[in-house]
């Protein structure tokens, strides 16, 4: 069981890192950012290749899809666009979902300033566009501007982002999601036109068919499938953009936490695995464990990979081929529509997320994690300039004819290289000014009593805090030393502990940690000191830490057992372990215990005579700040009270 929820939460726990910030990102982001810019690259060469016209003729292949009678008559760039491009929106649109049923959307006031600033972050751009192209013939192509290449961005800022740059990450993803949603709905409303209502109607009462498929007991999949390919065809006979039917059809596929009665009948499963090994009980377990996880997680580790290292790939390959000869780069240079793409994506992307969160912050509705400066956003919004994959595909949809969409093609390229450099030189130059060694040294979340696990009184003038693992033996190991600093200062220490599994390591590690968790929920506070009982069973008993084994130190402690396996895969649980783990990856903690000291970064031993001098040394240096204090403010009071001298 243990294993299964270390499983379901792998991501939670930090691995090893580097320092190079290359090693921070998944690295499906990393190589479809890669895949990409391959594709690019080749699309670049073929096009501008002596024999280049190649490029456009291939692309303009016609392919007819025929159903009896009726066929579907496209090009090889519009097989890719109206087709392929499906299963990229498929994807975007299961992230949508994923994000506001259990993900950084599903918390409001987490998410309000990156949801704001990827608001403006869609409408500044627009505005800049249509200031630029005003009175123009392509002023309605305002959409190219509108939406962040995600794919790109987190290749970006694996490259040349910040150092510790993990709270950055999630800010921008959480952005990107919001940005998708306001791309998809400017396509499904403003580029769709002509619309015929009977095969909309057809689409609509197929799409409301998969409301019915997760009751099947079996052929989910081709069911899904069946009903995609339907209200595709029916969308593009109704005059719709046909890749609209990938994001509907994502929308009604379930999306949750994996729920408790699943997990353990798992855990039952595996168990009867684990003693009579056979095919029946390998079958069952594996069928167990399809079903715990939701639908909408499933098809994304399906589909992703397909999307990342095939279809985006072959849709830069098809839509970034721009021949740069001078003709035109000379054409380009003297258009409204290119400067309008060049200043929207460029200027009015990372003004608009920059001056949205600013907002947001100045207006006291929003705050920013601990650690994530103005500065980093202003960066994160330079690299939001990167638009290509939707950008492009708008162009499709709104620049015509074929030598006006070159140049908008060309004006994509050029804005989103020039952002990805001026992020490149913001970071570099942000590192130098305001190094981020300061996350390194001091504590990034001050001691709050309303929400950390402590023993002792909040109001004493000395805290200790830890940053430890339930399987680490030297954490075990400093409890002793722990128990001796608190009896040689009692009411004048608190001593604080956070989260911070190494599941590398610790293979029971995450489940431990939320085993802590699920039991706080049952405590009446800090003077409750079951839950003390109960983390110190952990630390006495680090090889015994399965499921079975952890339930039994909950009934020992006095806790309700039945309680504690349905907090323990819940949201809750999850949220506050996974706030402590950031906080750690933010500070590049890598090992643990790692103590702070009054807010600061304890470098050397943990033995209770090496920590009692850290403290006292930290007692000292406080109490001389504030004679120094003390002594300035009596000086300058005793300035203000000396009478002026008399005038003559």
């Amino acid at each position: 069981m243990t294993a299964v929820l270390t499983g379901l939460r792998e991501r939670l726990a930090p691995r090893r890192r580097s320092r190079n910030p290359w090693f921070d990102t998944d690295p499906t982001e990393r190589r479809s950012a890669v895949l990409l810019l391959v594709g690019t690259a080749l699309a670049l060469l073929w096009a501008n290749l002596p024999l280049g016209g190649g490029y456009t003729e291939f692309w303009r292949t016609p392919l007819s899809i025929a159903f009896g009678d009726t066929a579907i008559d496209l090009t090889f760039r519009e097989a890719v666009n109206d087709g392929l491009m499906t299963l990229f929106f498929f994807v975007v649109g299961l992230e949508v979902k994923g994000e506001i049923r259990v993900g950084e959307l599903r918390d409001p006031r987490r998410a309000v300033i990156p949801m704001a600033a990827a608001a403006l972050g869609v409408a500044v751009p627009a505005l800049v566009f249509v200031a630029v192209n005003a009175g123009q013939p392509h002023v309605g192509a305002w959409g190219v501007v509108i939406s962040t290449d995600t794919a790109f961005l987190v290749g970006a800022l694996a490259l040349v982002g910040p150092r510790l740059g993990q709270r950055l990450r999630v800010f921008l993803l959480t952005l990107a999601v919001v940005d998708d949603v306001g791309a998809l709905l400017v396509i499904a409303i403003v580029y769709t036109g002509g619309v015929r209502p009977v095969p909309l109607l057809v689409a609509a009462v197929l799409l409301s068919l998969q409301l019915l498929v997760r009751f099947l007991k079996a052929g989910r999949g081709p069911a899904t499938l069946v009903i995609g390919v339907g209200s595709w065809v029916a969308l593009y006979a109704a005059g719709v953009h046909p890749t609209l039917a990938g994001v509907a059809l994502a929308l009604l596929v379930p999306a949750y936490s994996p729920r408790p009665r699943s997990v353990q009948r798992l855990a039952e499963v595996v168990r009867a695995f684990q003693q009579s090994p056979n095919s029946d009980y390998a079958i069952r377990t594996r069928d167990t464990l399809r079903a715990s996880i939701s639908p909408n997680e499933r098809l994304r580790a399906a589909f992703g990979p397909y999307v990342s290292y095939l279809i985006l790939p072959v849709f830069a390959l098809a839509n970034a081929g721009v021949r740069l000869d001078g003709e035109v780069v000379g054409e380009a240079l003297a258009s409204p529509l290119f400067w309008g793409i060049v200043a929207g994506l460029a200027l009015g992307k990372p003004l608009g997320i920059t001056g949205g969160t600013l907002l947001m912050r100045r207006t006291g509705l929003g705050s920013l994690a601990p650690g994530l400066t103005m500065g980093r956003i202003a960066g994160g919004g330079l690299l939001s300039g990167i638009g290509f994959t939707i950008s492009l595909f708008i162009v499709e949809l709104a620049v015509g004819p074929e030598r006006d969409a070159e140049i908008a093609r060309f004006g994509v390229l050029v804005a989103s290289t020039a952002a990805f450099a001026l992020g490149a030189v913001w970071f570099r130059v942000l590192d130098r000014v305001q190094p981020p060694d300061p996350v390194l040294i001091k504590l990034l979340r001050p001691f709050d009593p309303e929400r950390d696990h402590y023993v002792g009184p909040a109001d004493a003038p000395s805290v200790l805090v830890e940053y430890g693992d339930y399987e680490c033996p030297f954490c075990s190991r400093a409890t002793a030393a722990i128990d001796e600093v608190r009896a040689h200062y009692g009411d004048r220490l608190v001593h604080v502990w956070r989260h911070l599994p190494l599941r590398d390591v610790h293979p029971h590690a995450v489940a431990a940690a939320y085993a802590s968790e699920a039991v706080a929920l049952q405590t009446s506070g800090a003077g409750d000191h079951r839950h003390d009982a109960f983390t110190r069973s952990l630390f006495a008993h680090q090889d015994a830490l399965e499921q079975q084994d952890i339930e039994g130190y909950v009934r020992d402690a006095g806790f309700d057992v039945e309680r504690f396996r349905e907090d323990v895969v819940g949201r809750r649980v999850a949220q506050r372990v996974q706030e402590d783990v950031d906080d750690a990856v933010e500070m590049d903690l890598h090992s643990t215990p790692t103590f702070f000291i009054d807010g600061k970064r304890r470098s050397g031993a943990y033995d209770a005579q090496s920590l009692i001098e850290a403290i006292d040394l930290s007692r000292r240096l406080r109490d001389e700040r504030d004679e120094r204090a003390a002594a300035d403010r009596s000086d300058g009071e005793d300035e203000a009270a000396e009478p002026a001298p008399a005038g003559r």
